[in-house]
């Protein structure tokens, strides 16, 4: 059957995850655990930042969004991974695995923009207080997250056009645990010459350029610090950028780690356990992070558990 103009393949196989048959049971709980304590935690993040009026304010704006994408990115691999491990299967259909594509590069991308925007909020506030209220105002706010999702949409609709365009012939097996745009690439028995360089110019851009923008922004705040070094200066700002900075290293250098380091041996795994840090570690301490090293959203989960406590 055919699927498309040019598919032959009506489903692939994925692999999953490089680990033994009597393993299965152990991983599929602890994976179950990581993404149930993902949803949870950054909805709780979400439910903090609306009920609790000191955190509606830009950072807390962006943080609760970036909360939201990283429930919809976990979402994206972790829910078919473990439906796969439960009933010991490993197809997907064809349609599922180009949605699955999609949705997985549109979330990837916005995360990345919404730790741009968070980086600028940062500097603002650290390299221009005095002006902060009018820099940051609510229109910018919500200006800088609809040019997130509308650019994460743009390159997700162009990579997964081009997709759809290819022709999969010789095989249907993926060596991953979801359908990840560069194994189904290297899959095609198409020509992928225009897929390789628009995944190498236009997924280069979309992650270099906001960590570019991040690197100049803590550039800059390093730099009025120092114009100005004191130790409650530096205390400030490290309360202030501290949980954005573990963010941006975990998420960054996972990345760095997975495509510009690559391993002599055993790639193919070593990516795959690089992709479940990624997609389902990193979203899963984003609420750990934020709540045990930022005083206002611990202010504001003690607020609500007493308001609790007496209503009950």
């Amino acid at each position: 059957m055919r699927r498309g103009n040019q598919s032959s393949v009506s489903e692939f196989l994925l692999l999953g995850l490089p680990i033994q048959p009597e393993e299965q049971g152990m991983f599929y709980a602890l994976f179950l655990a990581m993404y149930l304590t993902t949803v949870l935690g950054n909805l709780l993040i979400i439910l903090l930042i609306r009920l609790d009026s000191r955190l509606h304010t830009p950072m807390y704006f962006f943080l609760s969004h970036l909360a939201l994408t990283d429930i919809c990115f976990s979402s994206v691999t972790a829910p078919k991974m473990l439906m796969n491990m439960l009933m010991q299967t490993q197809s997907i259909s064809y349609a599922g695995c180009i949605s699955q594509e999609f949705f997985f590069v549109l979330f990837a991308d916005l995360d990345s923009f919404l730790l741009t925007s968070m980086a600028y909020d940062r500097y603002v506030a650290i390299c221009h207080p005095l002006h902060y209220p009018r820099i940051m105002s609510q229109n910018l706010c919500f200006l800088l997250v609809i040019v997130s999702w509308v650019l994460s949409s743009a390159n997700a609709l162009v990579q997964t056009l081009l997709l759809a365009r290819l022709s999969f012939l010789r095989d249907n097996t993926l060596h991953h645990f979801f359908c990840d745009l560069s194994a189904l690439v290297k899959l095609s028995s198409s020509d992928t010459t225009i897929n390789q360089l628009v995944i190498l110019t236009v997924g280069s851009v979309v992650i270099a350029v906001p960590f570019i923008c991040i690197l100049v922004s803590y550039g800059h705040i390093g730099a009025t610090i120092l114009r100005r070094p004191s130790i409650q200066g530096i205390c400030k700002a490290l309360s202030t950028c501290g949980s954005h900075l573990c963010v941006v290293s975990l998420y960054y250098g996972a990345i760095i780690g997975l495509y510009l380091f690559p391993s002599s041996k055993n790639t193919k795994d070593k990516d795959v356990i690089v992709s479940v840090l990624y997609t389902l570690v990193i979203p899963m301490l984003n609420p750990f992070i934020y709540s045990l090293r930022n005083r206002d959203m611990k202010g504001a989960l003690r607020n609500i558990l007493r308001r609790g406590a007496f209503s009950a």
